[in-house]
């Protein structure tokens, strides 16, 4: 929408608020113009309804408003008596219009200092408890889930995250219109949960601080949605900024830098780019053994993304129903006994005894592991492995699946690229224009066309171009198993969403409920996400406080009761 549509817009809600309330403000005592003022009415009607005035800028605030407006009408209509469970659902299936009906035909009395009153109503309570975490969320921190693998060993799939919105700055939301506390989608019914129309223009809150190279960032994801991960069909769902999908990674390219991956390791300006200390990058590596590849020396190495391989001998049913939440594949044998395939964590020793299972692992000589370079130097000191070799992907001329999709280059052998920094000027020119011509039109809003070696930008003949916004280059920790910037490009800073601070619960994904206590992954409760050394779980100490509280608390009152 224009300013000119917002305009008339906030024009017309004035015009219907009139309308619909001046009898009541006239009952309430004041002036029925008073009804008729924007913001001033507003002011005027918390007076009257008995809450802070500060209560008025919370109607202003994108998606919380759509909570304000049912707490308002069912706080004006209790103002004037109507306090029943069916007048406080009529206030709100009808949108307010009830008002409508209680303006002209009831005569109703003002109740003044209703605060006065010790009565509470359950819908008004819940609705504000509900704008209260919608702006908690939507300014200050949101709960995130670790949906994939890209920064395994920093991150794992099950981490529970607070995402913080103030450190690199809150965003105002565009889009106004939104189920309060969901993403793009409600949950369960998988439903839609926003509206694309109206948009608002959208700025950021000043952060306590910039983004620094290597910090983990979570943003919406620039190419929109995601269809499937890896997909390469090209197809789009045209999403607002802040209803684009969540993705987390590290930023490992700030404004102004420029990179290159050589054999897998990231350079930035021509230097080796030194990762946090709690950063512990994983390359595909193919172990060899001529007595076959122990899977459980490498599980030994942290390694937890491979396959593993039993011959089992079901008796029951019973049997295969226990083995069934670890069994990602299996094939019949003509011997009536099963192949089967599992993750990483495998069937173990405890749990075949358990229910009298016969398995026994199959090694194969060679097998395709996912490793640190710490993990693979541990497995070739071991003599279990005739050679473990890191896969490094050599540039290509026949594939283009790396941004700019006009390069030979691969994910492991990649760049030089400049990553474009706000108010720098970049030459564009038929060698140049992929790197840009997405950031150009898309994200600064721009009408690009070629005409041979011609460029033009908006009509206007173009050798170079002026950024607006700053941009940055994520990668994933997970080098062969990430969807990142290689494959899709730059982040604009309006994309940006927050910073993950802390895990406060995290689940083992192969391992099912059935076995609760060991799916909590207890070492990496209320850990924080940045900092130096090892994490440090907090949860114990947490523990310790709240029994502490809850004593101190039973202590005093019993002590209030004796005296």
């Amino acid at each position: 929408m224009t300013l000119i549509q917002w305009f008339i817009f906030f024009l017309i809600i004035q015009a219907v608020h009139f309308l619909g309330t001046w009898r009541l403000y006239e009952r309430a005592g004041r002036k029925r113009w008073e009804a008729a003022i924007p913001i001033y009415n507003a002011i005027v009607l918390m007076k009257i309804i008995d809450r802070p005035t500060w209560w008025t800028v919370l109607l202003f605030v994108p998606v919380v408003n759509l909570i304000m407006f049912p707490v308002i009408w069912v706080e004006t209509l209790r103002a004037f008596g109507k306090k029943s469970e069916m007048d406080t659902t009529l206030g709100i299936v009808t949108l307010g219009f009830y008002i409508y009906y209680i303006n002209y035909t009831q005569e109703v009395t003002y109740i003044p200092n209703k605060n006065e009153v010790k009565t509470e109503n359950t819908v008004s309570a819940l609705l504000f408890a509900l704008v209260v975490a919608t702006l908690v969320h939507t300014y200050f921190i949101q709960p995130f889930t670790i949906p994939s693998s890209s920064l395994e060993k920093s991150l794992l799939i099950g981490d529970f995250l607070f995402v913080s919105k103030f450190h690199y700055g809150a965003r105002t939301p565009m889009t106004t219109v939104a189920a309060p506390m969901v993403h793009d989608s409600i949950p369960l019914v998988k439903s839609k949960s926003y509206s694309n129309f109206p948009q608002l223009p959208s700025f950021r809150f000043p952060g306590i601080q910039k983004i620094k190279r290597n910090d983990i960032v979570v943003f919406n994801w620039p190419m929109d949605t995601v269809y499937q991960f890896f997909d390469r069909s090209g197809r789009r769902a045209e999403k607002p900024i802040d209803k684009k999908s969540n993705y987390v990674k590290r930023c490992v390219g700030i404004p102004g830098d420029s990179l290159s991956i050589k054999d897998g390791i990231i350079y930035i300006n021509d230097k080796e780019s030194i990762l946090p200390e709690r950063a512990k990058p994983q390359f595909m590596h193919i172990a060899y053994a001529k007595k076959g590849v122990n899977m459980e020396l490498v599980k030994n190495t942290g390694s937890t993304e491979f396959s593993r391989k039993y011959i089992v001998k079901p008796t029951s049913q019973d049997q295969l129903t226990a083995i069934q939440p670890y069994v990602t594949d299996y094939t019949q044998n003509k011997d009536n006994s099963l192949t089967v395939i599992t993750s990483a964590e495998g069937l173990s020793q405890n749990l075949t005894s358990s229910i009298g299972l016969y398995a026994q692992e199959l090694y194969d000589a060679k097998a395709d592991v996912n490793l640190t370079l710490k993990g693979a130097e541990e497995l070739r000191n071991s003599k279990a492995f005739d050679s473990i070799v890191r896969v490094i992907l050599p540039k290509d001329a026949t594939n283009t699946s790396c941004f700019p999709h006009s390069k030979d280059w691969s994910i492991d052998n990649y760049g030089p690229i400049y990553i474009p920094e706000a108010g720098k000027t970049v030459e564009l020119n038929k060698e140049t224009l992929p790197f840009y011509k997405y950031l150009i039109t898309e994200y600064e809003h721009n009408d690009v066309k070629v005409n041979g070696d011609e460029i033009r930008i908006n009509g206007e003949i173009a050798k170079s171009y002026t950024f607006k916004q700053d941009y940055y280059w994520m990668m994933g920790d997970n080098r062969h198993r990430s969807e990142d910037s290689r494959y899709w490009g730059f982040v604009p800073a309006d994309h940006i969403v927050g910073k993950p601070v802390f895990i406060w619960m995290s689940l083992d994904q192969n391992i099912p409920w059935s076995k609760a206590i060991d799916k909590i992954r207890w070492e990496r409760l209320f850990t924080t996400v940045g900092g130096d050394g090892e994490p440090v779980s907090y949860f114990k100490y947490f523990l310790i406080a709240l029994l502490g509280y809850f004593g101190y608390n039973f202590y005093r009152k019993r002590k209030a009761k004796n005296a």
